[in-house]
């Protein structure tokens, strides 16, 4: 027991260390989280998401692309946000619990989740990030949160996600989701899978046609995850 506690200890500060290289970094084009709101959506994290999926020792670790947006942050303060780090009424995260409890019967405090982009972009949620920055991010942000965590699977929510890790790691971009889908890679001692985005965008093209393939999807990724336990 003592073990694991220190092991706990050990990342919970090299993650607060990671997050504060976050608040104090400023990147061309983009602002910050404290900048809003005078800072009450700031947090120990790298991203406020983490409020509500903050297990240390998580098998599962979730990486959504970006937290919010300058148009999102600066309409009237939201102290659910402020307090769990996400909507609870979002599409996004409505389905992405849906979907966790249904295939790996864990709640999302469970696992551990994040933003790939740890800053606010211009314009509203529909607004594109620069692939070099993902990139960038991914480097210094998501790639090494997976490497403190330690989890056995890493969940990608969108393409522009996954391919941000893999070129990070060095490896091609895949072309489109479905080759995404059978293009899983280790980094870490970990899995790294891709899954169409959670949000009803994502969703709906994934499901194009009235063909429910997200919910094939995440079946074969929970039975692998459960076989090669």
């Amino acid at each position: 027991m003592p073990n694991k506690q220190n092991n706990l200890k050990s990342k919970r500060w090299e993650l607060i260390e990671l997050a504060q290289k976050r608040r104090e970094t400023q990147w061309p084009r983009y602002s910050c989280i404290g900048d809003y709101q005078n800072g009450t959506y700031e947090c120990d994290h790298v991203s406020p998401y983490t409020k509500a999926a903050n297990n240390l020792d998580a098998d599962i670790f979730v990486l959504l692309q970006d937290w919010d947006s300058h148009d999102g942050l600066s309409g009237p303060f939201d102290c659910c946000v402020q307090e769990l780090g996400y909507s609870p009424n979002q599409a996004t995260n409505v389905n992405l619990i849906k979907l966790l409890a249904g295939h790996f019967h864990v709640p999302l405090a469970d696992t551990y989740a994040t933003n790939l982009f740890p800053f606010i972009k211009q314009g509203g949620m529909s607004e594109k990030i620069l692939t070099s920055d993902l990139n960038r991010a991914a480097i210094q942000f998501a790639l090494p949160q997976i490497a403190i965590v330690k989890p056995r699977l890493v969940i990608c929510l969108g393409i522009a996600t996954f391919n941000a890790l893999r070129r990070a790691i060095g490896l091609q971009k895949v072309k489109n989701t479905t080759v995404g889908l059978t293009s899983k890679f280790l980094f870490a001692g970990a899995e790294v899978w891709l899954q169409a985005h959670t949000g009803a965008l994502g969703k709906i093209n994934r499901n194009r046609g009235s063909v429910d393939r997200v919910t094939d999807d995440w079946t074969k990724m929970a039975k692998h995850f459960r076989d090669s336990a």
